[in-house]
């Protein structure tokens, strides 16, 4: 080491999901650029993290899992791999951990760092919903999490009343691409022009997709039986698109599906209504103007499961960011073609629901502001700050 620099910081980070990957990166990327050659990144991350320069334990494909059900099939695996990420964090040392999203294995490496090495500043980044269910989360977190990173403007009140770690409010990635959701002139034009552009969104995992397609199709059947005319845009990503077209196979109206992100944004911006899965897309849709209905299904463990746990009135994100309910939702047996058709058709033309959607959504730039300094830039803020508190403390 060069007399009178400070070692290279070690930075790991443990992102298992798609949305964390994306997250880790920009992360990283701001922290590279505040210590430059002095830092060095280790973990767990995907395709985006991978071009900051990180090498993963493990692809995170092996974690990508869905339902209760699918979950007691794959425990051995998925207690094999935070056994394999506590110990590499445990070898590694590092000056900080930072644990993204995906809370049902994120925590549990957490968990086991902080037993087995309690000087290692942890830092969780993507609150887990302790203000929509099992909100004792939020005070056990304050035995292994220094602090949280939130996504949503209400999330450090939340904490505050659980009693929970130190929250902040560090923004949505969703406000710095605005640009890219929102229409431009030309685009405007198509958004108000006829026939409507319906975008159908039934999900980002083959089990939702499967939950979703055979009640939206009979849905979109329905609607188009009243006589509403309409264009049907399904995106979809690559890697889904087998499945996709396997389930739409018998729809009565035929959707244009288009794969990959950036022509799911282009859709988006000339949408003018939407039918969608609930989860972090309806942000997304209310962000980019385009009033909607929600549904959603789980198998039956989990519908049991969750109607006993859940403690907000509405799951919808966008709802809960709003304050209010302006986006209906349907879930599982209320999740029916004629009621998803009734409320399309609410949507799709000039009535008071599509007013009230509309109004609502203008006020999102206000409620989700983070002043000028982007949601990376004020997460690597915060992960350097505990980094330093951490080597103050040892």
């Amino acid at each position: 080491m060069t007399p009178g620099r400070d070692p290279k910081r070690k930075i790991f980070l443990v992102a298992t999901e798609e949305s964390g990957d994306r997250l880790g990166a920009a992360l990283m990327k701001v922290l590279r650029q505040r210590l430059g050659d002095g830092v060095q990144f280790e973990g767990v991350g995907g395709r985006t993290m991978a071009r900051e320069g990180l090498a993963s334990l493990f692809p995170i494909e092996e974690l990508s899992i869905v339902g209760f059900a699918a979950v007691v099939q794959q425990l051995p695996k998925i207690l094999r791999l935070i056994r394999q990420t506590t110990d590499a964090v445990i070898e590694a040392a590092p000056d900080a951990l930072v644990i993204i999203d995906s809370p049902d294995f994120t925590h549990r490496v957490a968990r086991r760092v902080r037993a087995r090495n309690p000087h290692v500043p942890i830092v969780d980044y993507v609150s887990p919903s302790v203000w929509a269910w099992r909100p004792g989360r939020a005070r056990a977190m304050l035995s292994y999490v220094d602090h949280v990173l939130g996504l949503m403007p209400f999330e450090p009140e939340e904490y505050r009343k659980l009693r929970g770690p130190p929250c902040s409010y560090v923004g949505h990635p969703l406000i710095e691409q605005l640009s890219s959701l929102r229409p431009n002139a030309e685009e405007q034009k198509r958004r108000d022009g006829e026939p409507p552009v319906l975008l159908v969104l039934p999900g980002s995992r083959r089990s939702e997709i499967r939950h979703h397609l055979d009640v939206f199709g009979a849905a979109l059947g329905r609607l188009q039986a009243t006589g509403q005319r309409f264009e049907l845009v399904l995106p979809t990503m690559s890697h889904l698109e087998p499945t996709v077209r396997e389930g739409i196979a018998s729809w009565p109206v035929k959707p244009r599906i288009v794969v990959g992100e950036a022509e799911r944004r282009a859709a988006f911006r000339i949408a003018r209504a939407a039918l969608s899965k609930s989860g972090t897309v309806t942000l997304e849709l209310a962000l980019s103007g385009i009033p909607m209905v929600t549904a959603y299904r789980v198998g039956a463990i989990e519908a049991f499961i969750l109607r006993r746990a859940i403690r907000v009135s509405s799951v919808i994100l966008a709802n809960l960011v709003i304050g209010r309910e302006v986006i209906p939702e349907f879930l599982q047996e209320d999740c029916t073609p004629e009621k998803l058709a009734e409320a399309l058709t609410e949507v799709l033309t000039d009535t008071p629901l599509r007013k009230q959607q509309v109004e609502a959504f203008a006020q999102l730039d206000a409620i989700m502001s983070t002043g000028n300094k982007p949601p990376s830039v004020l997460a690597a803020d915060i992960v350097l700050a505990t980094m330093r508190k951490g080597r103050r403390a040892n």
